[in-house]
């Protein structure tokens, strides 16, 4: 996170547009404030002590104790702040994750001030059997309005669980740019659900977006030649194969 400040400082923003900034404790928040332009902060918490130790070397209870200061810092700047919970299905440590533990974190985060929770299975273990029985537990003490759902797609079924989510009430959905993403903690992670899929896939389902699946494409194709990358969604590659093809 050295270049993180930079960063923040040179991009360029847009109305109605949320710049959240990853927040993994009190210096990271100093760190933030010291831009003048920070806004909004993310800060996360585990549902496993084995991943929360290895991720910032504190359990559960200790990380949350920490965000609680980070939170109450931050509103106090008038900073707004969303809250991730990490994963929610299984940790790469010490497997399954029970999902009252995910929703105590929820309800913690919530409780300190987060405007919303996003629920992230961060190995992309999930099925569309156990994301289910994860979300009826949380969604007991915490409203589907308050919820993000983040899936990582290991295992292809990201956009399986991102229905099952649907018909439960939550309407938030994380992605990235060509599936871009992974977790140094977690081994064997892959990136996040791509947001073309994502994309096209509501769309598909009757669900208005107001983002612009082709210039998202567009958006891929310069990342991948800026950086020297062939990272490629399905539904970005077949539009941007389309888009070529069209030009002939």
């Amino acid at each position: 996170m050295a270049d993180h400040n930079e960063i923040v400082k040179k991009h360029k923003r847009f109305n109605g547009v949320s710049y959240p900034v990853l927040v993994p404790n009190a210096a990271g928040l100093k760190n933030a404030l010291a831009t003048g332009v920070v806004d909004e902060i993310a800060v996360f918490g585990a549902a496993s002590d084995a991943f929360s130790l290895k991720n910032v070397n504190s359990n559960v209870e200790d990380s949350l104790k920490k965000l609680l200061e980070v939170t109450k810092i931050a509103l106090e700047n008038k900073i707004r702040v969303r809250g991730y919970v990490s994963v929610v299905v299984g940790c790469p440590y010490s497997g399954d994750v029970k999902p009252e533990v995910v929703a105590r974190v929820a309800e913690t985060l919530l409780e300190t001030g987060c405007y919303e929770v996003s629920l992230g299975d961060t190995i992309g273990v999930g099925t569309v059997k156990s994301v289910g029985k994860m979300l009826d537990t949380v969604l007991k003490s915490v409203p589907a309005n308050k919820l993000a759902v983040h899936f990582h797609d290991t295992y292809g079924q990201a956009l399986a669980n991102v229905l099952v989510s649907i018909e439960k009430g939550i309407r938030t959905a994380d992605s990235s740019i060509a599936g871009l993403g992974g977790c140094p903690y977690a081994k064997g992670a892959t990136g996040n659900l791509a947001t073309e899929d994502l994309l096209y896939f509501l769309k598909g389902n009757g669900f208005e977006t107001g983002v612009d699946l082709e210039k998202v494409v567009e958006t891929a194709k310069w990342f991948n030649s800026a950086a020297g990358y062939d990272k490629w969604s399905r539904v970005g590659r077949a539009i941007s194969n389309k888009m070529e093809a069209a030009k002939c």
